[in-house]
């Protein structure tokens, strides 16, 4: 096991402990004064993991991050008589430590938590940064808080029963990574190919710190996204409006939308690498096509997070591994979706 830390604005330290073994959760947070917040799947694959823990199961699946899920963990806490001591830890994926850590912060105005991340997607990019928060109807993350964690536990072992869909899920946010921070990962990318990781358990390790380092390292120099950290964004403007909408998985909505943003850099950034984005995201089996109805998908938009007034913050390519933030208008950014859509 080694260890890593990060620390962000008002002196918070978030420690990951990487290729560790589930057992060393007992020493980060006791039994006695700890809850797990676990889903369905993961807690009846693996049983005796949650062994003498006090756990939450929730449903699984993103249209279960909304706040009835909250309500009812809240329900259950008060249940088990939890109290500003208690430690809330999120075993699982994406959904769970979104979750988990919007209930940390909110349950008696805030409980500590960590994070054992299960899916490549929560290794890599869900589970770091603090940002945490459920949907409303179609609007992807549109309540939460930026709040972090005071650990992450990375237990490689627990990738193993995790279906080929999710590995393909989890390496879209990576391909995001190097597209937008790191040229060298993104050739190593095209080198390579989804079993080549997924063999071997050296190299995916050091896949998988490489990018938390980058996210960290981003989110360490912008925690609340005032400028370095809208880069995290890539693929995410069109990807967020998309994915709730199409029920398309995230890593799906958020490749489909690095394609749509790479070819919107052609024309605002003098971007010229299109064709490596689809032939790489290709690669790892993930889809780079998609009939959307851009009228339907600019009413979504209009209500992201982004948006400033008339205009969208959009992250755009100047080459791999160098991306940028420029404003688009509304009305530009429809006509330009619909004439991407036209040309397909």
């Amino acid at each position: 096991m080694n260890k890593l830390q990060y620390k962000f604005s008002g002196g918070k330290t978030t420690t990951y402990y990487f290729d560790a073994d589930f057992s060393y959760l007992e020493k980060l947070a006791g039994k006695e004064n700890a809850v797990i917040i676990t889903d369905e799947h993961l807690f009846s694959a693996q049983p005796k993991r949650f062994g003498g823990w006090n756990t939450i199961v929730i449903n699984a699946g993103e249209q279960f991050k909304v706040q009835a899920t909250v309500d009812s963990i809240i329900g259950q806490l008060i249940g088990l008589g939890a109290d500003r001591k208690t430690v809330l830890v999120g075993v699982g994926g994406g959904v769970v430590t979104d979750l988990t850590g919007y209930v940390a912060a909110i349950y008696m105005r805030g409980l500590s938590f960590g994070f054992v991340p299960t899916s490549i997607l929560a290794m890599v990019d869900a589970s770091i940064g603090g940002k945490n928060g459920i949907d409303v109807d179609v609007y992807k993350n549109m309540v939460g808080t930026i709040r972090q964690p005071s650990f992450l536990l990375y237990d490689y072992s627990l990738l193993k029963s995790l279906p080929k869909e999710e590995w393909v899920n989890g390496f879209a946010e990576i391909i995001k990574h190097a597209a937008i921070r790191d040229a060298s990962l993104f050739r190593e990318l095209e080198k390579n190919k989804l079993t080549t990781y997924q063999r071997d358990k050296a190299l995916l390790a050091k896949l998988i710190r490489r990018n938390v380092v980058i996210k960290s390292d981003v989110v360490a120099a912008d925690e609340f996204e005032q400028g370095e950290r809208r880069l995290l964004n890539f693929g995410h403007t069109l990807g967020h409006a998309i994915e709730n909408v199409y029920e398309l998985s995230h890593g799906q909505a958020i490749s489909i939308g690095m394609v749509v943003a790479s070819m919107i850099s052609e024309e605002f950034a003098s971007f010229k690498e299109t064709d490596r984005v689809i032939e790489v995201l290709k690669r790892y089996g993930l889809p780079t096509l998609a009939e959307f109805d851009p009228k339907e998908v600019m009413d979504v938009l209009r209500m992201d997070k982004k948006k400033v007034r008339d205009t969208m913050n959009y992250v755009m390519l100047n080459k791999i591994g160098q991306g940028v933030v420029k404003a688009i208008p509304l009305v530009e950014l429809e006509k330009l979706l619909q004439s991407i859509i036209t040309a397909r």
